[in-house]
């Protein structure tokens, strides 16, 4: 097939990747941003390139990721790529049993899965100073920076001559045609296409609504912190043994008796909480997370969260935490089915509706963009 026009709706990492994977293979690409710059999911979240809690079936998709996050890395530094891995801390027998079953699963080696005692977490991490038994090492695991990415990869894809953006642009309409589809945007622009993709994150209303009707997805939200520079390289991604509760790759008898054995605290089970902790580049720490699901959800950001993972991190460290210099709410777009990494959604000849990644969005986006493309055969 040969070159073909698309306008991508959405200037997330969901749209970009997309964006990234058709001006790859040769094609154009306009991308529309109803902000001036992308304000949800892709810059409210960790970072992480997360391969340790996917499931069996997501594990080759997972990989193939975080392979496409280190070559984009090697070609836009401004990505702030760095394969840094990951250490979950258990601090209890039965924790520990679940980190010893996943080290000892058939997938243990593509992970890169290691169970190290506090001594040999300390030569990987020296940061670690804290409370545990030990640690589970997933060497695969890496970060990027989500508030940077986004405008070092639309630098990257508008060199190539082949892509245009456009912020502060709401689509306003979709019409399909015979040769393609046209795109009106609320400046009054028209945009002819060969291909649509509309790439709306947790916007499933409004033009999503009229393009699919109801998709089979929801909305989860979050409370994230991140404070002044540590003083010191937390060299690794942490997690905490909640982190076993959440992420499906973990699932088995091992965790069903980590929840029935091992309450956790009134605030994690409220907040459905787990730890996790990135260091970002100018040497802070992102810590989150909690999961709300009821809408509509809190305008506002609860303080109860903060002070359990405030709490749960110094246990880690071994030291009090550098001041909080932000706090923030997001919310994502997750597919009701579990079994889904993404939803897709047919709204005309040539046009679709792809979101719902969940809180998979930043590590599997350059995968994802790259399904698609070949699924529609671009």
């Amino acid at each position: 097939m040969g070159p073909m026009r698309l306008v991508i709706i959405g200037g997330g990492i969901l749209g970009t990747a997309h964006a990234l994977a058709a001006v790859r293979r040769g094609h154009e690409v306009v991308q529309l941003e109803r902000e001036t710059e992308a304000r949800g999911a892709t810059v409210r979240n960790f970072g992480l390139v997360w391969v340790s809690g996917r499931t069996t079936a997501e594990l080759a998709l997972t990989l193939r990721s975080r392979e496409l996050w280190e070559e984009i890395g090697g070609k836009v530094p401004g990505v702030g790529f760095r394969p840094a891995g990951s250490m979950t801390l258990v601090r209890t027998p039965v924790e520990l049993a679940v980190a010893e079953a996943a080290t000892a699963g058939p997938s243990a080696e593509a992970r890169g899965f290691e169970l190290l005692d506090p001594e040999r977490v300390r030569a990987i991490n020296p940061a670690l100073r804290g409370k545990f038994l030990a640690g589970l090492h997933c060497s695969t695991d890496a970060a990027v920076e989500s508030r940077q990415a986004l405008p070092a990869l639309r630098a990257y894809l508008a060199a190539t001559g082949r892509y245009t953006f456009h912020a502060g642009t709401e689509a306003r309409s979709v019409e399909d045609t015979a040769a393609g589809a046209v795109v009106r945007d609320d400046h009054g622009r028209r945009f002819d296409a060969d291909l649509v993709l509309a790439c709306p994150g947790a916007a499933h209303g409004g033009l999503t609504r009229e393009l699919v009707d109801d998709l089979p997805v929801r909305r989860v939200r979050l409370q994230m912190m991140q404070t002044a520079p540590l003083g010191e390289p937390l060299t690794t991604a942490i997690a905490d043994g909640d982190s076993f509760r959440y992420y499906p790759g973990f699932a088995g008898e091992q965790v069903d008796a980590l929840n029935r054995e091992q309450s956790q605290s009134a605030t994690a089970a409220e907040h459905k909480m787990q730890l996790l902790c990135v260091q970002r580049l100018h040497g802070g720490l992102t810590i989150g997370d909690t999961h709300e699901y009821d809408e509509p959800f809190a305008f506002d950001v609860d303080e109860a969260p903060y002070e359990h993972l405030t709490a749960v991190t110094e246990e880690l460290l071994g030291r009090p935490l550098p001041q909080v210099v932000r706090r923030w709410a997001g919310v994502y777009s997750q597919s009701v089915d579990p079994t889904a990494l993404v939803t897709r959604a047919k709204a005309g000849e040539h046009t679709w509706v792809v979101t719902g990644p969940g809180g998979r969005g930043m590590t599997l986006g350059p995968a994802l963009g790259e399904q698609t493309a070949d699924l529609l055969n671009l």
